[in-house]
């Protein structure tokens, strides 16, 4: 996987702006006194540095409101004029940069759609060659991070350096309590991959309604992620679009009261002292658990040479299902959750499995060789 070496520059722009960065308004600019009415009250709190808003917006099918278009641009205007807040919108065409580059909207975004299309994206880093533009890129709408990782590459390469990526979720196949599914461990790899890359997450998308925003956006300060874009409207309830999750001017300002931004680490040498001891721990108790793995694997390949000796499936369901239910009651007896349970069990299955197969083809391979 790569591991955006080169991407230096890349957090450059975002310093200027104190952390965490936050950024809110509406999901859709829908008249000129409902842009201005929300942003003149977000600004009067003195939290919040970006003002957004959709101005075209990407319907899943058509006749549902799809944003005022370039009229909207002049209240973006309007807004930076009266509340000094900086501005940015989602394009996903060449001449949407054209319109916001004309209308002087200060960051781009580029949503989940686009990213998961790489001819679109190309087709916008193209535009944007030549431009001094930030631009921050939502994660693609499946949990592919090589999908998103390379929609942040092809603006690199076009000379796009004051790069950010927004985390929004991922479309659930299933309905579940939230709108999009975090999946936080694809953000967090992301963040691996480029320590100077900022991640902003969007705790809006993620909910689908206002009662986990604050959730989400704590949840999203604990993972050290660089900042917040929230939906925030006027009167979310005659909003045009996504009503459910915008939250008013005041809930925004409750939240972000409420909010606790705690610090990568600290100078007291009694904590680090402490903190060192208790990973010193976890240390000793990880080798431990690969040394057992291990062994535990030198077992699996004696139990597949004995399978193969015998002529006897890898597959043995009821086994499986034993070391399920049994291993499930001596978790929660542990205090371990059961999906955590599950989800380790299915991982050293699937390696068991896989090794029993490879000793299994090598045994077979040997005996078609003798008999030749």
């Amino acid at each position: 996987m790569p591991k955006l070496k080169n991407i230096s520059k890349i957090s450059s722009w975002s310093k200027v702006l104190a952390e965490p960065l936050l950024i809110a308004g509406p999901c859709s600019a829908e008249s000129e006194e409902q842009v201005m009415q929300t942003a003149i009250a977000i600004a009067k709190q003195n939290k919040v540095k970006v003002f957004r808003s959709g101005i075209w917006k990407p319907r899943t099918r058509p006749g549902n409101f799809e944003g005022v278009g370039e009229q909207g641009l002049q209240w973006l205007q309007q807004v930076k004029k009266e509340t000094g807040l900086l501005t940015t919108v989602e394009v996903a065409n060449p001449e949407h940069i054209e319109l916001a580059v004309k209308y002087n909207i200060d960051i781009l975004w580029v949503g989940a759609r686009t990213t998961s299309n790489p001819f679109s994206v190309q087709k916008l880093a193209d535009s944007l060659k030549g431009y001094d533009k930030p631009v921050m890129v939502k994660n693609p709408i499946n949990p592919d991070i090589q999908l998103w990782v390379g929609a942040l590459e092809r603006f690199f390469k076009a000379g796009i350096h004051k790069l950010a990526a927004i985390h929004r979720g991922f479309y659930p196949f299933e309905a579940t309590s939230l709108r999009n599914i975090p999946k936080w461990e694809i953000p967090i790899e992301l963040k691996s991959m480029c320590h100077s890359l900022p991640i902003i997450c969007d705790p809006s998308h993620i909910s689908g309604n206002t009662e986990f925003i604050p959730e989400i956006a704590q949840k999203a300060m604990d993972l050290n992620m660089n900042g917040l874009m929230i939906e925030t409207h006027i009167n979310p309830t005659a909003a045009l679009s996504d009503m459910n999750q915008q939250l008013t001017p005041k809930q925004l300002d409750d939240l972000l009261d409420k909010l606790i931004i705690r610090s990568i680490s600290v100078k007291n040498n009694d904590f680090i002292s402490v903190l060192e001891s208790l990973r010193d721990k976890i240390d000793s108790i990880d080798q431990q658990l690969l040394e057992l793995l291990s062994q535990r694997m030198d077992i699996v390949e004696e139990i597949g040479k004995y399978k193969s000796k015998n002529e006897v499936t890898i597959l043995q369901l009821r086994r499986w299902e034993k070391i399920i239910n049994t291993r499930l009651k001596q978790g929660k007896k542990l205090g371990l959750s059961e999906e955590f349970i599950k989800k380790l069990l299915q991982l050293v299955h699937k390696e068991s499995i896989q090794k029993q197969t490879e000793v299994m083809n090598k045994i077979a391979a040997t005996k078609k060789n003798k008999n030749k």
